[in-house]
């Protein structure tokens, strides 16, 4: 079952302030590249169960999406302790998120 996206997303001073992983997911449930990713992102997830995942359904003007400088979706912004780890534009494989989980969940 797929995550909804969150239509009020949460205040950038909020995320910084997570500890511990979390993959931040930019997108719309209308953007074809997104409902094409949502399997990969699903999928590595389901084999990384402790990570938190939050959905913002971006757009023009959204604040969150402008603090990470989000330009296309899906954008998956991997964060560790509220600091950006690595990051995946329009994933094209599982492998590319969970390449980003593996780094937001190993120790450093």
């Amino acid at each position: 079952m797929s995550t909804p996206f969150e239509t009020t997303e949460p205040a950038r001073a909020e995320i910084d302030a997570r500890r511990g992983p979390l993959l931040l997911e930019f997108g719309s449930p209308t953007c074809g590249y997104c409902r094409r990713a949502q399997p990969l992102v699903e999928e590595a997830l389901a084999a990384q169960p402790g990570v938190p995942h939050v959905k913002v359904a971006d757009g023009p003007g959204q604040p969150l999406g402008r603090s990470f400088r989000v330009k296309l979706w899906p954008t998956l912004v991997f964060l560790r302790d509220g600091v950006e780890v690595a990051r995946a534009v329009r994933p094209q494989s599982r492998g590319e998120v969970d390449l980003g989980l593996q780094q937001i969940t190993t120790a450093a």
